[in-house]
């Protein structure tokens, strides 16, 4: 006589053998940091941010573009190289504010393609690009905040950096259009579009619950589910 026993999961053990890597993408001015912050609150992820205050080139990118174009974007790379590195050579989940696909696919292209950046140094930033992200496994998931343009400049006015208040319209309006292209050849795993211009998911919890449940869906449920039960025990012990 055969006895089919349960199966038994430690949650602690899924937690370990089973990590979520998200990545929040978007233009400046989306709320990208803050949703960062926010879901990994919701979800128990460690949060790593994008180098805006302890950057040394972005005040001086803003005022002449040209000049700095290279270095920060090399200063970008390898800062989001490192913690891209580190989510994936850790045990725990993780989001990422800003992906390290963005620089080149959004970024660095629209500075070469505005005369912003010389032919040399794009052509030199691309390799070293392609280079360095053949080490590394994509996220589980990029989330893209899809933010209009008027309501970009908003945000940009609302969050009050003396730094980006001169940043042209034409560049802002260039950033989506490249984000708009690379989600659309977007290939290397889950990509979830979020439309946020009629959202306010600080003020209106409803609003977060709803990406938080957007979320749930495209991700592996089992996964996740398993991950968030071991946080809660690792909670109560």
């Amino acid at each position: 006589m055969r006895i089919d026993f349960p199966l038994i999961i430690d949650p602690g053990e899924c937690v370990a053998s089973r990590k979520t890597f998200i990545a929040v993408a978007g233009n400046i001015g989306t709320g990208k940091t803050t949703l960062t912050e926010m879901l990994s609150q919701r979800f128990g992820w460690k949060a790593h941010f994008e180098a805006v205050v302890d950057n040394p080139y972005l005040v001086d990118f803003y005022g002449d573009m040209k000049r700095w174009s290279f270095p920060l974007q090399i200063f970008f790379l390898n800062n989001r190289f490192q913690a891209h590195q580190t989510i994936s050579g850790g045990m725990d989940s993780a989001i990422q504010d800003r992906s390290v696909y963005e620089d080149a696919n959004i970024f660095a292209r629209n500075l070469f393609e505005q005369g912003q950046m010389e032919k040399r140094d794009y052509e030199n930033y691309i390799r070293l690009y392609e280079v360095m992200t053949g080490f590394l496994q994509p996220p589980d998931l990029v989330i893209y905040l899809r933010k209009s343009l008027p309501n970009l400049k908003t945000q940009i006015q609302m969050r009050g950096r003396d730094f980006e208040k001169s940043i042209p319209d034409e560049y802002l309006s260039n950033l989506n259009r490249y984000y708009d292209d690379w989600m659309e050849r977007y290939r290397l795993g889950k990509k979830l579009i979020i439309e946020s211009d009629a959202l306010d998911f600080v003020k209106r919890p409803s609003d977060f619950e709803g990406i938080a449940d957007r979320i749930i869906s495209t991700l592996d449920q089992r996964d996740l589910f398993l991950e968030q039960a071991g946080l809660r025990v690792a909670a109560i012990t």
